[in-house]
């Protein structure tokens, strides 16, 4: 599979402080915007908004 500039990884971090992290992918013609999911950080216990960090 090659790499594409249209789908780049990116990494989410956790807006809890814990500094837990989740990579993934995204499509940039979709959302162009930082990526905002809300996904469980292990750290904290519980479900968590995750940013994208660049």
């Amino acid at each position: 599979m090659a790499r594409s500039e249209t789908r780049p990884v990116v990494l989410l971090r956790s807006t809890a402080g814990t500094g837990h992290t989740y990579a993934t992918r995204k499509n940039r013609r979709n959302d162009p915007d930082r990526l905002e999911l809300r996904k469980f950080d292990p750290a904290a216990g519980r479900h968590v908004v995750f940013r994208e960090i660049r």
